[in-house]
């Protein structure tokens, strides 16, 4: 995963400079060249605090709705997630019972496993949700336990990362926490809206927003996550 998909639009300014002390050190020093500055402009001007985004009364219907057709309990209990990456479909599940199925967009690159940072290719294997972003710019974000321990294995074999990037991930898996996203292997995978059609993201899940806003409503923290090629056997 790049940059792009890195959820990070209520962290300070990448520079690590706040836009106070930019004002303070050009009354005291000479500017420099506009093409030097321009871009740490831009970011203070760009970066005000987003607000969170709330799942409408809409949603919450529609899953009510769909859970009451499936003849299951709502809020709905042990939520699972199933992702068919070459049909393009996101299945929820409460328990053993099929709740839901939306349609969804992948990376560019969606017919093969995730392998490295910005190969734009969506993960395959069982996850979590291991985080929970309301003020993304892809209107939701359900973070992903991606790299898991067989992508961390697979990492060490063939050099990507190092033994303690590897036992970091690890570590992280058995807790049930958030993975290192800073290593080779790529990281900020996740479910999040932004709308479908032609595969536009750099690895992540995409749904409409409104469909987003009922997986919001479904998944917690620690939801099962399992993200296969094909829903066919074989």
């Amino acid at each position: 995963m790049t940059s792009l998909e890195l959820d990070m639009e209520s962290a300070p300014v990448a520079s690590g400079v706040n836009c106070r002390s930019q004002r303070q050190a050009g009354a005291t020093r000479r500017p420099r060249p506009a093409l030097l500055a321009r871009p740490a402009r831009q970011a203070c001007a760009a970066s005000p605090p987003r607000l969170p985004t709330m799942p409408s009364p809409d949603a919450s219907e529609r899953l009510r709705a769909a859970a009451k057709q499936a003849g299951v309990a709502f809020p709905l209990a042990q939520a699972t997630l199933r992702i068919y990456k070459r049909e393009r479909q996101l299945e929820l599940w409460a328990g053993q019972t099929q709740v839901k199925t939306y349609r969804v967009a992948l990376g560019a690159e969606p017919r093969l496993d995730k392998a490295r940072e910005g190969d734009q290719r969506t993960p395959e294997g069982d996850f979590y949700v291991c985080t929970r972003n309301d003020r993304s710019r892809f209107h939701l974000f359900l973070g992903l336990s991606y790299p898991n321990e067989e992508d961390a294995e697979r990492g060490l074999r063939d050099g990507l990362i190092s033994r303690k990037q590897y036992d970091a991930i690890r570590r992280a898996q058995r807790r049930r926490a958030r993975p290192p996203w800073d290593t080779p292997l790529g990281g900020a995978v996740g479910i999040h809206g932004g709308g479908v059609g032609a595969d536009w993201t750099q690895g992540c899940v995409a749904l409409s927003n409104d469909d987003m806003e009922e997986l919001w409503l479904a998944c917690p923290l620690g939801a099962p996550v399992t993200i296969a090629l094909s829903s066919a056997p074989g």
